[in-house]
């Protein structure tokens, strides 16, 4: 053999020494695997389907409250209660199953760890994934638990859009009141001119309209007819003393419930609507002028007529956007 073929063999001789050593270097710093520090636990195949069973039941009786929501049927908040109520309870129900079949569990006593001990983490972590050793349908009990988290989640978010439009604020101007409207209550019964006194307050609806729109409850009152002191323009809103303003406080939007009649006239203050959340307080004789409180803007008045047979009804729409005091900033 010359000189060349010896030179080969000795290269590869060195070749596969170096590559035994890369073996061993390799074997020496493999990870070994760490020892159970949790024990084992049998599997409980039937719990696992009895914790799957209850999620997808929380996730149904949480789209059905989605669904009785968006459909908006009338007086169900029974329905309503039920339905989250329901998906709350099979959902602990599962999480108590779960914590009690399917989580292996032990009690040691042990004297507490530094803070901040590496090797301690990591035992946390080891500890937390072996006591899911009796679970065998992970992905069922994974996408069973992730279809119940989003179905809650958007049980607890659909309710947010009963705060306000989401794209379209146009409903926040929308009013049903036209000239020539009737004037009803509650129960559809029209209000006549006489029906109204000056010792109380009444609440109004337009006629053959839902009293859920916004801008559909008015109170009406009388006021003697020397007191007026209404804005220039309105000198025939208000015939025989009667006045009406619409229910929503121009402050936060609550409902104008009060209406402060005073006792003692020569020295009580005149006779004034109070809304009783903040207590912002109304002149109706000055046109709902603000005389007490936060609110920042007048009761949008309703100026009102009275037909030949003594019906009260709407003379026009009201004298500004109704609601608090933000809705009527437009662009």
């Amino acid at each position: 053999m010359g000189f060349i073929g010896r030179a080969f063999l000795r290269l590869l001789h060195a070749l596969s020494k170096a590559f035994a050593v890369l073996i061993a270097l390799l074997h020496t710093v493999r990870p070994r695997r760490r020892q159970r520090i949790v024990a084992e636990g049998e599997p409980s195949p039937r719990w696992e389907l009895a914790v799957i069973a209850l999620l997808v039941g929380a996730a149904c009786f949480a789209v059905m409250f989605i669904v009785i929501y968006a459909a908006d049927w009338r007086r169900q908040t029974q329905l309503l209660g039920l339905a989250i109520g329901g998906a709350f309870a099979l959902l602990a129900t599962a999480l108590i199953i779960a914590s009690k079949q399917l989580v292996v569990s032990e009690e040691l006593e042990e004297e507490y760890p530094e803070v901040g001990d590496p090797a301690e983490q990591l035992n946390v972590t080891q500890i937390v994934t072996e006591t899911g050793s009796r679970m065998t349908r992970k992905r069922f009990l994974k996408g069973a638990a992730g279809a119940a988290g989003a179905a809650l989640g958007a049980a607890l978010i659909v309710p947010a859009a009963s705060i306000g439009p989401v794209l379209d604020t146009e409903s926040l101007y929308y009013s049903p009141w036209r000239r020539g409207r009737r004037l009803v209550d509650e129960e559809g019964r029209p209000y006549r001119a006489t029906d109204i006194s000056n010792t109380t307050f009444y609440t109004a609806y337009p006629e053959n309209v839902d009293h859920e729109v916004l801008a559909a409850p008015i109170v009406v009152v009388r006021v003697v007819p020397d007191r007026l002191d209404l804005p220039p323009g309105r000198d025939d809103w208000a015939p025989e003393g009667i006045l009406a303003y619409s229910k929503v406080c121009t402050h936060a939007g609550c409902a104008v419930s009060e209406y402060r009649k005073p006792l003692f006239p020569p020295t009580s203050p005149q006779p004034a609507f109070v809304c009783p959340c903040h207590y912002s307080t109304f002149d109706p004789a000055t046109g709902g002028s603000v005389i007490y409180g936060p609110a920042g803007r007048n009761l949008p008045q309703l100026p009102l007529m009275i037909d030949d047979a003594g019906d009260l009804r709407a003379a026009g729409d009201f004298s500004g956007p109704v609601g608090p005091s933000f809705w009527g900033v437009r662009s």
